[in-house]
């Protein structure tokens, strides 16, 4: 019987899917390597130790049932010595070293009879001429391994983009994928358990912030056909990869087209919402899928857009909190962090409305009397 659960990393996500899985009475170590974190300011304990110590690792094993992961940029080795010491990882190193890997992630979708957008890997000079010849500019240079929210990739849009893609990527591994020039970027939260049960939340429409997650809306302002076209891609994802957890399929549509741009395999931002506007969040549907507990159909209650908070880099105070909670169908989540660094996520709020566009009006309010306060520059004035 699983009573304690063990979390590698200690962001948001870990902070969330603690406090939705406390709730349900389990207890929480995580590893993080940065001490009051915002998951470990929540869990009953946490291991302040390097994603890649290996003793840590084993302590973390060792200390709970079950292991997961709240981010894939965790070293695969790590994982593979927690499998190797029989302890349990959901999702297991197979899903993390397909979906950690652009190259691999694109084939494995493919091998799946999915879309995804034209692609080359580029490890040398040589490959770097062909990826040029053969997708051409526009393009999307990326690193294969790690980067997240904008970081690591390069649109290019020339020879010269591209050499500087490669000078500044200092020798890692590149992906060159052909340039989508989407309608709006789509995404699925699913879920399967170890029984091949397999649940989806609605399709959530997301919008970014110079690459970084700002808005979710839901239901996704696609048409019915298309939801049900992303749903089932992501449910033959699931089995494909005998995936155990919640995790998230982003897709680009163009028109009816749907194109599978990443796999992410855990708990995602774009399912922040369902915290406060399904009658189960994508953080106890992680819980269950992983603890083995029955998966049911999430319900969605009314429309609802999830507008992250992000630093601005002018200070570390949020003001206009009395003010957004004025509102009376919104629900503030603050994540704990101290420095609220360019675009750095701090939080996020979630509004339902009678409708998108009345949940969208409340959100664009809402963002417009929050603001940042640099407590020194208060202070000497």
């Amino acid at each position: 019987m699983i009573q304690t659960i063990g979390i590698l990393g200690g962001g948001q996500l870990g902070r969330m899917l603690t406090l939705e899985a406390k709730r349900m009475g389990f207890r929480i170590v995580t590893l993080e390597p940065l001490p009051d974190s915002p998951c470990g300011q929540v869990a009953d304990v946490q291991i302040v130790a390097a994603y890649d110590d290996l003793r840590a690792i084993g302590e973390l094993g060792a200390r709970t049932d079950v292991v997961t992961y709240e981010f894939e940029n965790i070293p695969l080795a790590s994982v593979l010595a927690l499998e190797a010491d029989r302890r349990i990882v959901h999702p297991g190193s197979t899903a993390l070293r397909i979906t950690q890997d652009r190259i691999l992630e694109k084939t494995f979708v493919r091998e799946c009879g999915i879309p995804t957008a034209d692609f080359a890997p580029v490890r040398s000079r040589a490959e770097l001429d062909a990826a040029e010849r053969a997708i051409g500019f526009p393009g999307v240079v990326k690193t294969t391994l790690g980067g997240y929210d904008g970081k690591s990739q390069w649109v290019v849009r020339s020879r010269e983009d591209a050499e500087a893609a490669w000078t500044q990527a200092k020798g890692a591994a590149l992906i060159w994928e052909r340039w989508i020039p989407f309608d709006r970027e789509l995404s699925i939260i699913a879920a399967r358990n170890a029984h091949g049960e397999i649940v989806a939340f609605p399709a959530s429409e997301n919008q970014h912030d110079h690459g970084v997650l700002a808005t979710t809306i839901v239901p996704g302002r696609t048409a019915p056909d298309v939801a049900e076209r992303a749903r089932r891609f992501a449910t033959t994802i699931a089995q494909r990869l005998e995936i155990i957890g919640t995790f998230c399929v982003e897709f680009f549509q163009i028109g009816d087209e749907l194109l599978v741009n990443e796999i992410a395999p855990r708990v995602h931002n774009s399912g922040h919402y369902s915290l406060d506007a399904t009658q189960i969040s994508q953080y106890e549907m992680h819980v269950r899928a992983i603890c083995g507990l029955p998966l049911v159909e999430p319900r969605q209650f009314r429309p609802a857009v999830m507008a992250n908070i992000l630093g601005d880099g002018a200070g570390d105070t949020l003001g206009g909190i009395d003010e957004l909670l004025r509102e009376r169908d919104l629900k503030l989540h603050v994540y704990g962090k101290v420095h609220a660094a360019l675009r750095r996520k701090m939080g996020h709020f979630t509004v339902l409305g009678d409708t998108i566009d009345d949940a969208l009006e409340k959100a664009d309010r809402g963002r417009h009397v929050l603001h940042w306060i640099d407590d020194r520059a208060a202070a000497v004035r």
